[in-house]
């Protein structure tokens, strides 16, 4: 079996149990290149302290440890020591000052100071406590404090060991993290940092100055064994072809292609491998999915593995995660629903109803309507294509106006205001009957396709079958939606799901399918995009990816890898290489949006011609007013309000002898009364029928007025 070396040790014990740990690991060649040591501040403290020997076998360890200032103080202090300590202490060796001494120096000043602030007749265990946790100064070994009953370290130095001696490389703070200096005048505007560009050059064992990976995979004499799914169908992802020359089985396919530009992205030279295939003699695969990544479990613990890792179409999901470390999917995750497309087109006899909807119809209508009644307020006293019996008149309004759908009308506009409402509506007919025209054209010649099924809910409730990839987890998630097994039909390939399509739940086929995102893609590209669309529900999954033992720091680094090839154009031309193009829309939407036009669309042109509209039947009332302004407001009449109404209704349904167009009607009559009168001979003399003799003028209306009034009098 193949497994992978750690080669990180952090090392945390006693100074006389850790000089023996190195001592024997320099012997066995675990201090030697590839390897990283890391001490903490139990050993750290006391280096200057170790055997000479302990030393040189710990060339290129790390340490970690509380930082002391080197201070005026306490190089005073060091002096002082050296001068009285050797002279009591004969017996002892080691007369070196270290931090745990400098420690005990402070905490008997802090001790002492504590005793002065109680008192020597007030001081107890608790008083002194409260005592010793008030107290700060700065003493040999920098800002003394006590936090919780243990000194407060806020900083700490990061050593090279470098043979006999030490290379302080850098500090560490909780605030700003790593940096080479303490000193530096920008290191209380610098931001936290993590970076080993902020800390000096390390001499790593084995006197390499290059960072080691901290673990290695052992190939001498054996590859890499990479496990490979085989598959009968689907082979744009993974296909093994059996060579019988050379009995080997080199594997093809998307998910194979991916691996190998992973590959080429590393920042290292990947181990020699060797391609797997999880297959019985007979080129059958020798289980399931689950079963594959079961080999690469056990042989972590048991050592029957026959695997150091696992590259296939292997969908990440929890329960396998249990057991083996996945890298970043390479492809899109989730499980959805493949059904097939109806045309929802219906041709009946009111087809050329559906280009719009209800709504836009009625205002339509009505719209019309209006328009006849304002061109009629606008014209019919000055128009003789207006006037007539009321019934005529009405006809005439509507004809009017509905005629401008098909641009039919005769009748002249002659008044200006008129002129106005009419060149706004043809406007708003226009982008109308446009509308209308192209929505029919499309409701009648292109395909509506829609989702048969549109929710999962319908197949439960009409009992309808559903289908599955055979061997696939996505049983499961059919069964805890409620499927019954009667209802679950398992399918081998493309072409066998497109079968069970075709022959539909009556004919012992299916009306619905899930399978995996890149399997529904491959499925849509394969056939045409007027036959199945991807609609939801989408379960999540974690797409495909690479199944490594647990633990394995290869993981991180594949993962790396695939991100770069993912987002780059690598990623593109594998996809195009394998699987046909797919334009099919991934949505439960139409695929052809023939919707009926509605009154959203259309409400800002009704709007403008309906202001128009009224602007124009404003200013004609207002004119109409202020000029039979003597009706209703000639208050020495006496007259009431309603009679001045019956008035002016009598004078507006009346012709306007005074506009322009009867004028030259009176004109025109006159000029053909002078020329009847020249040839008399020919015994005929036509007035003009535009002429009405009978008409209220304002001195008739004044006339009447008085006679009413004296009329009541009487």
């Amino acid at each position: 079996m193949t497994t992978i070396s750690t080669k990180i040790f952090v090392v945390h014990m006693s100074q006389n149990l850790g000089s023996r740990l190195f001592t024997l690991a320099r012997k066995i060649g675990m201090m030697s290149q590839g390897y990283v040591w890391i001490v903490t501040d139990s050993m750290a403290n006391l280096f200057n302290s170790l055997n000479i020997l302990v030393k040189e076998s710990m060339k290129g360890v790390l340490g970690v440890r509380p930082y002391i200032p080197r201070t005026k103080k306490l190089e005073n202090f060091r002096a002082r020591w050296k001068r009285k300590f050797p002279s009591d202490n004969e017996t002892l060796f080691d007369t070196n000052l270290n931090v745990f001494g400098i420690w005990a120096y402070d905490a008997t000043t802090s001790l002492a100071m504590a005793i002065e602030n109680v008192g020597i007749g007030q001081q107890n265990g608790e008083k002194l406590s409260e005592a010793l946790s008030n107290i700060t100064f700065n003493g040999l070994g920098g800002d003394f404090s006590v936090v919780g009953g243990k000194l407060n370290v806020s900083i700490y130095e990061i050593i090279n060991v470098m043979g006999d001696g030490e290379k302080k490389v850098g500090y560490w703070t909780p605030d700003k993290g790593l940096t080479k200096n303490l000193d530096r005048k920008d290191i209380n505007n610098s931001t936290y940092s993590f970076s080993k560009n902020d800390i000096g050059s390390i001499l790593w064992p084995g006197d390499m100055h290059c960072i080691p990976k901290g673990w290695e995979i052992p190939t001498i004499g054996k590859k890499l064994k990479i496990g490979v799914p085989v598959r009968k169908n689907y082979t744009e992802f993974v296909k093994i072809t059996h060579d019988n020359s050379t009995n080997s089985r080199p594997p093809t396919g998307f998910c194979i292609e991916v691996f190998k530009a992973v590959l080429e992205v590393l920042p290292y030279a990947f181990p020699p491998y060797e391609f797997v295939p999880f297959a019985k003699p007979d080129g059958d695969m020798a289980g399931t999915y689950d079963e594959l990544i079961t080999q690469l479990y056990l042989g972590l613990f048991l050592d029957l593995q026959k695997y150091d890792a696992v590259v296939g179409d292997v969908t990440i999901i929890a329960n396998r995660s249990n057991y083996v470390d996945f890298t970043m999917p390479y492809t899109e995750s989730g499980v959805t629903m493949i059904v097939s497309l109806k045309d929802k087109r219906k041709k009946n006899a009111w087809t050329f109803l559906k280009p719009l909807t209800w709504d836009l119809w009625v205002t339509s209508a009505c719209s019309f309507v209006f328009i006849g009644f304002v061109v009629w307020v606008l014209e019919h006293r000055i128009n003789n294509d207006f006037r007539g019996p009321l019934s005529h008149q009405i006809g005439t309004s509507l004809w009017f106006s509905f005629s401008t759908m098909v641009y039919a009308h005769r009748e002249k506009v002659v008044s200006n205001l008129g002129r106005f409402v009419v060149i706004v509506w043809v406007f708003v007919v226009l982008i109308l009957v446009q509308s209308y025209t192209a929505n029919l054209t499309s409701l009648l010649t292109i395909e509506q396709l829609s989702p048969a099924i549109t929710d999962v809910h319908q197949l439960l409730k009409n009992k309808m079958n559903v289908g599955y990839l055979k061997g696939s987890f996505v049983y499961g998630i059919l069964k805890n939606l409620g499927f019954q097994d009667s209802q679950l039909i398992t399918y081998q390939s493309p072409e066998e799901c497109n079968e069970l399509f075709i022959k539909g739940t009556v004919n012992g086929g299916i009306d619905a399918a899930f399978d995996e995102v890149p399997y529904v893609k491959h499925f849509l590209g394969t056939y045409s995009c007027s036959k199945y669309v991807m609609v939801e529900p989408r379960f999540k999954t974690g797409g495909f990816g690479y199944a490594f033992p647990k633990g394995s720091p290869l993981v991180a680094d594949i993962s790396r890898a695939i991100l770069n090839v993912t987002q780059g154009d690598k990623m593109k031309s594998i996809e195009n290489l394998w699987f046909k193009n797919n334009s099919c829309l991934d949505s439960n939407a139409e695929i052809s949006s023939n919707n009926s036009l509605g009154l959203e669309s259309f409400w800002g042109l009704f709007l403008i011609a309906g202001l128009s509209s009224l602007l124009a039947l404003l200013i004609f009332v207002v004119t109409f007013l202020y000029q039979h302004k003597h009706i209703w407001l000639d208050s020495n009449t006496g007259t009431s309000i309603w009679r001045s109404i019956k008035v002016l209704v009598r004078v507006f349904d009346q012709r306007d002898l005074d506009s322009h167009t009867f004028k030259k009607s009176k004109m025109i009559g006159s000029k053909n009364e002078s020329i009847g009168a020249d040839h008399d001979d020919l015994g005929v003399v036509e007035a003009s029928p535009e002429i009405e003799v009978a008409h209220i003028t304002n001195e008739e209306v004044s006339t009447m007025n008085n006679c009413e009034i004296n009329s009541q009098a009487t």
